[in-house]
Order: C-alpha cells, then sequence, then structure tokens
C-alpha cells in the first residue's frame, strides 16, 4: 500500500492525526519551457538550465530516497517513469500528473499570458496518464491513477464560468475513468481583479467550497491544494468540513526558512499536505532540504533548528549556501501566484 493512501485512510477516520503528506512537485514543465528544470547549482555562469534527462533523473533520486509520498510530474515525464520504467510499481511513493494546464500557468520566459484571466485547459489526457496511450485499452491497474486539477477564480464572471463548466467537465471523466484527482485553487492571477489584498483569503476559500457544493462527496478531491494564507484562513478551511483534508502549495522560492516555518505554522492550524516545487528545486540540496522537511512533519525538530542543522548539513557536503545563516534565517514574502 502506497504511504498516500494509508496515511489518507487514517486522516478520513481521525482528521486530527497527525499524520502528514508531502509531495514533490516537478510538473514545471508544464509551464515554464526550457527554465522549468532550474540551473545547476553551483553555477559556472554559463547560464545554461538542467536538461529534461538531468530533470528525471532528479524525480528518480527522490522517488528512491523514500521521504516523500507523492511525485508529480507531467503526462510526459510519467510516460518514461511510470509507463516504461515502472519505476512506482514497488515503491510506497505515490505517482501523479499535472491534470489540466491553465494560461496563467502558462509561464514564458518572454511571452505574457498570465496578467490576463485564467482560462481553462487541458492538454493531458486521462487514459494516456492511465495506460501510457491515447488510444490503449484498459490493461490491469492503472500506472499513474492521480492528477492535479488546479483552478484560478479572479472575481470575473465569464472566465470563473468557464474554470467551472471545464471542471465539470474534468470531474465526469475523471469518474468515468475511475481516476483520482486533487483540487488546487490559486490566488487571482489578475492583479487588478477588484478584491483587495486582505480579503483575497476568503475570496479562495469560498470559491473552493461553493464549487464543490455541488458535487456528490464520492467525487471530491482527496485533498485540496492552496496558498497559505495565514493562521485564520487555514482554520477556517480546516474546520469547514471534515471531509477535505487541507494542503498548501509553496508558492516562490523564498529563504529556507520561509519553508521551514510555512510548513510547521500551516500543519499547526491544520494543513495535512504540502507541494513544493520550486523550494524544493531551487535547495541547493534537495535531498537534504526534503528531509528536513520530512522531520518538520513529525514535530522532531522546529523551524529555526532545521535551518541551522541544514546549513550544517551543507557546510559537511562542501556546498557553499546561497544565503549565509543570518539572511536564510528570514522570512520574506515568495508570493502566493503561480508565476511569483
Amino acid at each position: 500500500m502506497k504511504t498516500l493512501d494509508k496515511k489518507l485512510e487514517i486522516l478520513r477516520k481521525n482528521p486530527g492525526a497527525n499524520e502528514f503528506i508531502i509531495a514533490d512537485a516537478k510538473d514545471a514543465d508544464m509551464a515554464w519551457g526550457i527554465a522549468c528544470p532550474g540551473a545547476p547549482y553551483p553555477s559556472n555562469g554559463d547560464g545554461r538550465f538542467y536538461s529534461m534527462n538531468e530533470f528525471m533523473d532528479q524525480m528518480r533520486e527522490m522517488t528512491a530516497s523514500g521521504l516523500i509520498d507523492i511525485m508529480l510530474a507531467s503526462n510526459s515525464v510519467m510516460s518514461r517513469l511510470a509507463h516504461d520504467e515502472k519505476l512506482f510499481v514497488d515503491s510506497p511513493v505515490t505517482p501523479a500528473i499535472r491534470a489540466n494546464d491553465t494560461s496563467d500557468v502558462w509561464i514564458s520566459r518572454v511571452a505574457n499570458y498570465r496578467n490576463k484571466p485564467s482560462i481553462p485547459f487541458r492538454s493531458a489526457d486521462i487514459n494516456e496518464a492511465q495506460y501510457g496511450s491515447l488510444t490503449a485499452e484498459p490493461d490491469g491497474d492503472p500506472k499513474v491513477n492521480l492528477g492535479l486539477y488546479s483552478m484560478t477564480f479572479n472575481n470575473d464572471l465569464d472566465a470563473d464560468y468557464r474554470s467551472l463548466v471545464e471542471f465539470k467537465a474534468f470531474r465526469e471523466d475523471a469518474a468515468k475513468a475511475g481516476f483520482d484527482y486533487f483540487l488546487e485553487v490559486f490566488a487571482p492571477n489578475v492583479e487588478d481583479c477588484g478584491i483587495p489584498a486582505e480579503d483575497v483569503p476568503s475570496f479562495v476559500n469560498d470559491a473552493l467550497v461553493r464549487s464543490l457544493a455541488g458535487v456528490g462527496r464520492a467525487h471530491w478531491p482527496k485533498f485540496l491544494k492552496i496558498p497559505y494564507f495565514g493562521p485564520k484562513a487555514m482554520e477556517e478551511l480546516a474546520n469547514y468540513d471534515s471531509d477535505l483534508i487541507v494542503g498548501i502549495l509553496g508558492g516562490g522560492t523564498g529563504t529556507t526558512y520561509d519553508a521551514f516555518k510555512q510548513l510547521t505554522e500551516a500543519k499547526k492550524y491544520g494543513a495535512r499536505v504540502a507541494l513544493y516545487g520550486r523550494k524544493i528545486k531551487d535547495a541547493e540540496h534537495p535531498i537534504t532540504f526534503v528531509g528536513y522537511l520530512r522531520a518538520l512533519s513529525e514535530d522532531k525538530l522546529t523551524a529555526e533548528e532545521a535551518v541551522k542543522a541544514y546549513h550544517g548539513d551543507l557546510d559537511k557536503l562542501g556546498i557553499p549556501p546561497k544565503r549565509d545563516l543570518e539572511k536564510d534565517m528570514e522570512l520574506t514574502d515568495p508570493g502566493l501566484s503561480y508565476a511569483s
């Protein structure tokens, strides 16, 4: 049994249980293009980015570490790792794909789509995710049976209506295929959406639970993924309905303390899942970084202790930190939108 399934089963029976789910979100090729794998560190100054082959090597290494519960990637990556290599067959890690790619995550180095209200779109196909082909007939258990579906509401009637129509279509397709999903709702991607910044958490919470009100619970998401807006908004959502397991997204890279403090604070106020992409990808040593995320999720040390210990480990590995300890202990605002 996958660790994700075990933990979800425990949390369904006891929402106050101490179980915590960690996902490595390596689906950046659905957004960033050539730059998606990030740049090698330390840099030699040539300006190159990792190749997708190198990026997939990082996914193989992270999966083998046993530190995560979910590996989230694109359909194209999972066609290699899950279907061709069968990487997850004997692994406790659950493979997942990004099931849609709305226009606010189309982040090119030169184009600019993200300042317009999000338009729903799906380039991924469920049958292809499950069985490795658009035309393959179901044969045994699917190799991938979990997807991330995301929506971004902007207080724009036409745009938000289209998002809900497409969400309904996705749910119908997923239900017919027996495909599980988890639901992500971003903060508005349009800066001037008519909602004051202090009201955005309420807007996101309301939009999220309203979008599920017409959905039978048998087809609710396995869990949620939202920005961490702070204690009040997290407690409000976590306490709304015990059938909703709430998770957080990482947002921008930020400092090491940003990531470690965010996880501990979000967990304290009700989150039971953390899905980190850039915070893991951009770390000096991702495996060591995730090891501390896991320790923090198990309440083995404080965020402050974890940052200091992480710097100690970097020193032992001979890896220069991106920031000195004092700077890396600062709490910054890495942003809440996907493009931050």
